[in-house]
């Protein structure tokens, strides 16, 4: 046996020395040559538990690369959806264009486009007998875009240039149902020379009107031996409105309870010019009767007079709808027997505006509730209030 530096050499074969770590293990355990198996070797814990550990650390880390790979395949898979969908935006897009941008016929036939201007939908029925026309206005449907409107709409003939009617009012909405019927008399010879013509308008409460479109439909391109229901497309407001006679500014103002009815005239605008002396009359009228009037003083030479004059009258509520008022411009320099420069009919027969506006001051008693009103042909007003001789009434009213 030799000893060489640390080294035993017995038998002719090499060894560890006496105090190696491997020959220092512990009686029955088998010593591992590495790190790992000397630090399990070194570890308290017994040897199922480490390896169980060692599973559940093995499966977690193989599910966080399944769920990084799952991932990767998702966005991978993204990326030809995108480029579909950017494919069917532009076939949206060419489509649109297209609709928009009708062929030479259709902007003939509708000027403007009936996507920029919206859709009508009307029926006419011709009474042969009566020689009477029965126009009936359903709805509107894609009226201008950006936002809603109060829009109304208003219906007269060529023929007939003081008769006209106007809905009511509908609010914030681009798609009014209006559900309204009026009636013209034309003659059957006059049909072929007769237009049609329905404006439709947002409403605004103290400003112009904004029109919104109009339909102009000659009666002589129709077929009126059956009755007719069809969507016609709107076409852009005509460049210059049907002259005016001036428009009237008023509040209203109604208490129930002691059956007052104020009145305040406040201004009236674009006059004619040349008026004189412009002054407004009150009346009040009861089952088509002339009941109460009043007027306010005269302005002077000027086509914009600013009154701001009240007047009261004493309605019982249970007459309320039984009653007509009627606003009437005159001028003091016209000829003893001449008519009024125009009148503003409201109560529970009138239509338009001036019914909304009646509708307005019994849903809010108490409060005056000011709006401009244009004036109408004074012929067109009375026809619709068809007044009876003057009759003197008292009517018992509730204490103040």
């Amino acid at each position: 046996m030799l000893h060489l530096h640390g080294w035993t050499i017995q038998g002719g074969k090499m060894g560890h020395p006496p105090d190696s770590p491997s020959a220092l293990a512990p009686a029955g355990t088998t010593a591992i040559p590495g790190l790992i198996p000397d630090l399990i070797a070194g570890t308290p814990w017994p040897r199922w538990a480490l390896i169980a550990g060692a599973l559940a650390a093995g499966v977690l880390v193989v599910s966080c690369l399944l769920c990084t790979a799952c991932c990767c395949c998702r966005r991978h898979r993204k990326k030809p959806r995108d480029k579909e969908a950017v494919g069917l935006g532009s076939a949206r897009g060419t489509t649109t264009t297209h609709l928009v941008q009708p062929d030479v016929d259709s902007l003939e036939s509708s000027p403007g486009g009936a996507q920029q201007w919206g859709r009508l939908q009307l029926s006419l029925e011709y009474d042969f007998g009566s020689q009477e026309m029965r126009v009936g206005l359903r709805q509107a449907a894609d009226l201008r875009p950006g936002g809603t409107v109060d829009p109304y709409a208003r219906v007269s003939v060529s023929t007939q240039s003081g008769h006209r009617h106007e809905t009511k009012v509908h609010r914030g909405t681009l798609c009014p149902v209006f559900d309204e019927t009026c009636c013209f008399h034309i003659l059957q010879a006059e049909l072929p020379g007769t237009t049609l013509q329905v404006q439709l308008f947002n409403f605004k409460r103290f400003s112009g009107h904004e029109p919104l479109g109009e339909l102009r439909l000659p009666l002589g391109t129709v077929d009126l031996q059956h009755v007719l229901e069809h969507w016609y497309p709107l076409g852009p407001p005509a460049a210059t409105e049907p002259e005016q006679v001036g428009e009237l500014c008023f509040s209203l103002r109604y208490v129930p309870s002691s059956g007052r009815l104020t009145v305040v005239v406040l201004e009236a605008r674009g006059l004619r010019p040349g008026l004189a002396e412009p002054y407004v009359k009150v009346q009040l009228m009861l089952n088509q009767r002339k009941w109460k009037k009043r007027k306010t003083a005269t302005r002077k030479g000027t086509a914009a007079p600013y009154f701001n004059e009240a007047f009261t009258f004493l309605v019982p509520f249970s007459q309320v709808q039984n009653v007509d008022l009627v606003l009437a411009v005159w001028d003091r320099g016209l000829p003893l027997r001449a008519e009024p420069v125009g009148k503003v009919h409201l109560g529970a027969r009138a239509s338009g505006q001036p019914l909304q506006h009646w509708a307005d001051m019994l849903a809010h008693a108490r409060r005056p509730i000011a709006q401009w009103h244009p004036l109408q042909p004074a012929r067109e007003v009375d026809r619709v209030l068809a007044l009876q001789p003057r009759l003197r009434l008292h009517l018992p009213l509730p204490h103040s």
